[in-house]
């Protein structure tokens, strides 16, 4: 330090003032400094190396810890620990003073397994110096406050500033009482730990309130915040993070009663309901107010208003009602309002327009109304997010108005824009998300507008509108593009690497797709996962470069014109998840190569020109809906279906398929498992939004969201034959049953009764035969049936919703009744009648011909003898007569026996 005022004090001391004698000299002086210049680099790079105790303590450490990709490798008592991964010691003392084994932190590009096992605590503790530790996004399964080695210390006196446990989501944490080992601490971060046995961890962070500055305790399901607690002494902290918990109260009152200095508050995503207590406004140091997504009820208070240091304002996903308020203008530092999803109404206040450092203005999804005009933005000149989506705002901003500002990202969607592209739009240069869907665009700038929609980086959605023309030449760059329900004309658009989803079904693009395929620019290095061009014009064969799309997890070219067989080289996409090439006109057999598409879910090939038979490979252990329907296949049900076990929906129908129905159908565990879910139609934040077409009680609807309540068997119009097997009834989750136009003989096996949520049931045109079984009476949920056109006789089950369905469902039947058709009793009443009758009519009619016949033989018998006897013309005729008659026979016999030689 005399050295230092030696070479730089103005005025030295007195008591210097011999050393000052020494260097008054320039020269002197430089030569001193560069002496001490080199001391000091003498000093730095002589450090101390890794101290043994701490060493040790690591090593100690380490023993608990599952390694599994050798992230740690470097931890050998051969290699000083300050060298170690993840440890740094003091450049002078070399002392260990921070552990940092943070997953994201670490190099770990040769590794993909996080760090496992315990983590002993009380060991660590042991680091005399050390006062950072993070062990956070990691994987630790539990955490000991029991010290199983020597100390040589208290742990009590331990200098840990900063603790960050968080996202060790498996980490077991059944208390906090190891915070009273680390009373020094100032900041900690829990989140993702669950926490919910623990009841008192208020009272556990007691030993931790004068030093306290940051608490995370984000997603540790707690239930309990103090409600009712008047105060709690936390003198020093700054930020409390509680979201994402389960606390369901108002919010406490002595959250009011924090430090000063206290700027941060987060309770976002909790069940605080009530009104927005007035008591917040003694945090007057508050930059940060995040209650988004709870349950407060109420008006947004004028009081916010007074703060004067607020940046950020989060009241969205609640249930506040009413207008803006004016004061929310006077808040001169808000950089981020959002008050998104809530049922607020009235107009936009032009006093926004006044917060020059305003950067997000979020207002989507509420019931605003009224005008906005170039007034409500004119002062917003840091402005980057805007988002008005589904709000009735009328936009009255001229054509010649140029914004004040550059946005990042504009959300419009369900807004009042058309059917004209608003002018200041285009003036937009910085877009990284632009989403204006079904907001009513028919008319644009081709030119402007494309070029705007290609330079957008993250997110384009233009989707639902009625945007025209082609797009010649254009290459787009958003890693998300939906084009999907417009007009949109011509050959497809170039994509560059960047993009993930491109989502352009129900639009009239037309000609090959061989262009968008396989040139050079789109084919090589692309990272398209979702790929959606249904519903167009397109044509031609597909050509065979599949194997440049390997990140392909779903694919829909289903209803175009395309032609030709399927590409061989689609088996490339072995990590594909769906693939849908329905409703073209495909010829030809499902090839070989398919089979390397073990991880398909969804399988659609109907409405195609298929033929042969349908490979025993086909789908995968995780195949969910297989639609095969309106094809040429024959032959048999490959065996090999019964063990797809996620089956929910298996659509055979409208081919040539023969033979038996499988008895192993009752494999297919997903038809009759209730706790089975089907795989999620979400990939990440995006929604694929596949739209399953079904042929379901007789007429076809499209399922979206609702996929995973349906469980379908359709087998009909095919050629099988045989009976019904029994243990098909054993998919007691199937709702769709149809083996309707086939050869199917035999009775309906009493089993049916098993298909509890069958809702839609149809048997017709078949040879079925029997009574139709009582059991069907158990069948509550069923509104579509069809038994038409069999053989059913007797009775139909009386006593439940059989009787309502109209007489339709069982016409063809002609030994059939019972309600809806004629009453049975009757039937055999007028059976009985007409057999009486017709026994009746017969006994008279016997009766009368037996009389008839005795009189007629009496009466001609004694008339021929009086002739005979008492008239000799007559006698003479007569003989004469039987004369001719014995020559007849004569001369017949005598032919007949010529005729046989």
């Amino acid at each position: 330090m005399v050295l230092f005022e030696i070479l730089f004090s103005q005025n030295p001391s007195e008591s210097s003032s011999s050393a000052v004698m020494m260097v008054r000299s320039t020269s002197q002086k430089k030569i001193m400094l560069l002496f001490l210049c080199g001391a000091i680099f003498e000093l730095s790079s002589s450090r101390s190396s890794c101290n043994e105790i701490d060493g040790e303590v690591l090593l100690q450490f380490k023993e608990g810890v599952v390694d599994p990709s050798k992230m740690l490798s470097s931890w050998s008592r051969e290699e000083d620990c300050c060298k170690w991964i993840g440890v740094q010691c003091h450049n002078i003392t070399g002392r260990v003073n921070e552990l940092n084994l943070r997953y994201s932190y670490i190099d770990t590009s040769h590794s993909s397994e996080r760090l496992r096992g315990e983590i002993n605590l009380i060991s660590l503790l042991q680091l005399e110096f050390l006062n950072y530790l993070d062990l956070s996004d990691n994987d630790f399964t539990s955490i000991s406050d029991k010290n199983k080695y020597h100390s040589h210390r208290s742990t009590n006196s331990s200098t840990l500033l900063h603790l960050d446990l968080a996202y060790n989501y498996n980490l077991q944490m059944d208390n906090l009482h190891w915070l009273s080992h680390v009373p020094s601490l100032t900041y900690l971060d829990l989140s993702g730990i669950i926490l919910q046995k623990e009841t008192d961890w208020l009272q556990s962070l007691t030993p931790l309130s004068s030093s306290l500055s940051e608490l995370h305790l984000s997603m540790c399901a707690l239930t309990s915040l103090g409600p009712f607690l008047g105060f709690v002494n936390f003198t020093s902290l700054s930020v409390l993070d509680f979201s994402s918990n389960y606390f369901h109260s108002q919010i406490p009152y002595w959250l009011s009663n924090l430090s000063d200095s206290f700027f941060n508050l987060d309770l976002r995503m909790n069940g605080f309901y009530g009104q927005l207590p007035d008591t917040l406004l003694n945090l007057q140091s508050l930059k940060y107010l995040l209650l988004g997504l709870n349950k407060m009820t109420g008006t947004i208070p004028k009081w916010l208003g007074q703060y004067k240091h607020l940046e950020e304002l989060d009241l969205s996903g609640n249930s506040f009602y009413g207008s803006v308020p004016l004061t929310l203008g006077n808040i001169s530092s808000l950089t981020h309002l959002d008050v998104r999803a809530n049922h607020l109404n009235g107009t936009l206040p032009e006093s926004l327009g006044q917060l020059s450092n305003l950067q997000t203005l979020l207002l989507g999804a509420n019931a605003f109304a009224g005008v906005i005009s170039e007034s409500n933005f004119d002062k917003l000149t840091n402005l980057k997010w805007l988002d008005l989506r589904a709000s009735n705002f009328l936009f009255q901003i001229g054509n010649d108005w140029t914004p004040p500002f550059q946005l990042d990202e504009i959300f419009l969607d369900f807004c009042r824009l058309g059917p004209k592209l608003p002018a200041w739009i285009y003036t937009q240069r910085s877009l990284i998300f632009f989403h204006i869907p079904s907001t009513g665009i028919t008319t644009i700038d081709h030119h402007k507008f494309w070029s705007l929609v290609s330079s957008v980086s993250k997110s384009v959605d233009i989707s639902n509108n009625s945007i025209s023309g082609n797009m010649p030449n254009l290459v787009l760059n958003a890693a998300t593009i939906d084009l999907s329900f417009n007009n949109i004309t011509g050959g497809l658009p170039r994509l560059t690497s960047n993009v993930i989803y491109f989502y352009a079904g129900s639009n009239l693009f037309s000609g090959h797709i061989f262009p968008f395929l396989c040139t050079t620019q789109t084919a090589e290095g692309n990272n398209l996962f979702a790929l959606d061009l249904s519903y167009n014009h397109l044509s031609g064969e597909l050509p065979e470069c599949w194997i440049n799309w390997k990140n392909l997890r779903y694919l829909h070219l289903g209803d175009n014109n395309f032609t030709g067989k399927i590409p061989y080289s689609m088996g490339s996409l072995s990590e594909i998840l769906m693939l849908y090439l329905g409703n073209n006109n495909f010829f030809g057999d499902i090839p070989l190569s398919l089979k390397n598409c073990t991880s398909l879910v969804f399988l659609n090939l109907e409405r195609n020109k298929l033929s042969g038979s349908i490979p025993y490979w086909v789908g995968g252990q995780r195949t969910q809906d297989m639609q095969l329907r309106s094809n040429e296949f024959s032959g048999s049900i490959p065996l090999e279906i019964c063990q797809l076990h996620s089956l929910i929906i298996l659509d055979l129908a409208d081919n040539r398929l023969s033979g038996p129905i499988p008895k192993c159908l009752e494999n297919i565990t997903a038809m009759s498992d209730a706790n089975f879910v089907p795989t999620l139609l979400t990939m990440g934040e995006y929604d694929l939004g596949y739209r399953f077409r079904l042929l379901v009680k007789g007429r076809e609807s499209e399922y979206v969201k609702n996929l995973k309540y349906i469980r379908l068997v359709d087998l009909s119009d095919n050629k099988f034959s045989g009976t019904i097997p029994r243990e098909l009834f054993s998919l007691s989750l199937v709702q769709s049953l149809n083996l309707s136009n086939n050869h199917l003989i035999g009775k309906i096996p009493q089993e049916i009764g098993k298909m509890r949520n069958l809702e839609s049931l149809d048997f017709s045109r078949n040879q079925l035969c029997g009574d139709i079984p009582p059991t069907m009476s158990d069948l509550t949920f069923l509104s579509v049936l069809n038994l038409s056109f069999n053989k059913f006789i007797g009775k139909i089950p009386t006593g439940t919703q059989l009787q309502s369905f109209d007489a339709l469902s069982y016409m063809g039947n002609r030994e059939l009744c019972g309600a809806p058709l004629r009453n049975c009793t009757q039937q055999n009443e007028s059976h009985d009648t007409k057999l009486n009758t017709k026994d009746e009519d017969e006994d008279k009619f016997l009766s009368s011909f037996y009389i008839g016949m005795g009189v007629g033989f009496g009466v001609g018998f004694w008339g021929v003898c009086v002739v005979i006897f008492f008239h000799k013309t007559s006698r003479h005729a007569y003989f004469r007569f039987l004369d001719y008659i014995k020559d007849q026979c004569y001369l017949k016999v005598l032919l007949t026996t010529r005729s046989l030689r």
